[in-house]
């Protein structure tokens, strides 16, 4: 049978929770805000599939410089290249 190509493909140990840290997430991190020039981590939250990055990007560090609709765009270096990701604020962490 033909292997899937879905997109979240050999993601089982990327997007799988600890026990004790199973279910949703608290409301606070999905209001989060980021200023323009912000440093921000990419963290994938499994819970949370709306406006989920591609898993590539788990785990880099980029720099908000905008903001669409409810999501934000952060620059991210992909290899040699300088890549936009549009997250939404629950697969976000600020950097400090």
């Amino acid at each position: 049978m033909k292997k899937s190509k879905g997109i979240r493909q050999g993601t089982r140990n990327i997007l799988r929770k600890k026990p004790r840290e199973k279910g949703l997430i608290p409301i606070t991190r999905a209001l989060q805000q980021f200023e323009v020039g912000e440093k921000a981590r990419i963290l994938l939250e499994p819970s949370v599939h709306k406006g989920m990055p591609h898993r590539r990007f788990h785990g880099k560090t980029g720099v908000v410089i905008g903001k669409q609709g409810e999501a934000f765009v952060v620059k991210v270096k992909d290899g040699n290249k300088e890549k936009n990701v549009i997250t939404r604020a629950e697969h976000l962490r600020k950097v400090q």
